[in-house]
């Protein structure tokens, strides 16, 4: 039997948990060719909520066309133009001959070369011309989606993810003023714009003076209410013939403060070990178990910090909120409250640390915390 839950990789359907109110918005600012920008820590479900909106926004209207774009391993601006065009020429196209020929219409000046993968029906396409010496280049494929959405009389949302990565760019200021000037005038065409860092999306969006600042909405994604946790964990447990209590489901989303990719992987370690009736035992061995296989992980991250930052994490994932207090400095040998600062910073770009409203800091990972808590320090005493 298939475990019925899923992480590590896209929810979709009867795996998805919940989140009907960001569930309605993204797809009413889609509807509505509304720009949105996503934001949250990692591993809260973004593209699983991108992708279910997609998903019904599809379904519901045959003129609406949803492009995904993943621009993770795109390093420079031609990778992302390349990556870019591929990716809407693919969405709005349905054979080999019907990409090439639009190829030709829309890329055709860019020496377009187009490539079929041996033993498969996937094609890539690839360009003959330097993107630093033709200007009009970026600006035809930056102009793609309207000009398509434009012949085919239809709609185009266009969904970037990683799209902190423009941060890494060779003059990437300039970059995102290109792209800010191209998509402001699209009017057949919105963009869904998310990814995996937190404070450079920020950087990018939340900053008056960058050239993507009121782009479009900003959605803050929330993690999911551990009152939806117990229902979806129950139900899941069910549909397979096996029993749980709202009790132990409320246990396992507490373990995980209800972090989306840890409570579905506690609740998969916990149905895996049940035979017919969860148990706490059950539970806490699984939970166990869990952080047990992280640890090695945990520890080469331990590694690379140095002691004041460990010191700091470990002062974060106590509680405390007032760092720079003289008993707090001396506690967890912080040195001077010059510092805080450098370590705030320092831990924040390793995605360890996440700052929520308020300018509270929380440790990202909750597996983390519980064993720098309950496994480092203990061993280290």
């Amino acid at each position: 039997m298939e475990a019925p839950f899923v992480y590590g990789r896209i929810a979709d359907k009867q795996n998805f948990t919940d989140r009907k109110d960001e569930v309605a918005l993204l797809s009413q600012n889609f509807s509505s060719l509304i720009n949105t920008v996503i934001i949250s820590p990692r591993r809260w479900g973004k593209t699983s909520l991108v992708n279910k909106c997609a998903r019904l926004l599809s379904e519901k209207n045959k003129d609406i066309l949803v492009c995904q774009v993943d621009i993770f391993n795109c390093r420079t601006e031609e990778q992302f133009y390349t990556a870019y065009a591929n990716a809407l020429m693919r969405v709005s196209t349905s054979a080999w001959e019907e990409f090439v020929a639009g190829v030709k219409k829309y890329l055709g000046r860019m020496a377009p070369v187009v490539s079929l993968s041996e033993g498969s029906q996937s094609y890539e396409l690839s360009f003959g011309i330097s993107f630093k010496e033709n200007r009009l280049s970026y600006d035809e494929i930056l102009d793609l989606p309207q000009q398509i959405a434009k012949d085919k009389g239809k709609k185009i949302i266009v969904c970037i993810d990683e799209f902190q990565n423009i941060n890494e760019y060779e003059d990437s200021l300039a970059f995102q003023r290109k792209l800010r000037a191209h998509w402001q005038t699209h009017t057949s065409v919105c963009y869904c714009l998310y990814g995996s860092k937190r404070h450079m999306l920020l950087d990018i969006f939340n900053d008056y003076s960058m050239p993507f600042y009121k782009f479009g909405d900003i959605l803050f994604l929330q993690k999911i209410k551990r009152e939806d946790w117990i229902t979806f964990i129950s139900k899941r447990f069910a549909d397979t013939g096996k029993q749980i209590s709202d009790e132990l489901c409320g246990m396992i989303a507490d373990k995980m403060k209800n972090h989306p990719y840890y409570t579905q992987q506690l609740s998969q370690q916990t149905w895996l070990r049940t035979l017919d009736v969860c148990s706490e035992e059950i539970v806490a061995e699984a939970f166990n178990s869990l952080i047990g296989q992280l640890s090695l992980l945990f520890t080469n991250i331990i590694d690379s910090l140095t002691s004041r930052q460990i010191s700091f994490l470990i002062a974060v994932a106590d509680g405390i909120v007032n760092f720079s207090s003289k008993d707090v400095l001396k506690q967890y040998q912080l040195g001077t409250s010059a510092n805080i600062k450098n370590l705030r910073k320092a831990t924040l770009e390793k995605d360890l640390i996440d700052i929520l409203p308020g300018n509270v800091i929380e440790i990202q990972d909750p597996a983390f915390e519980y064993w720098l808590k309950n496994g480092y320090q203990a061993s280290a005493k």
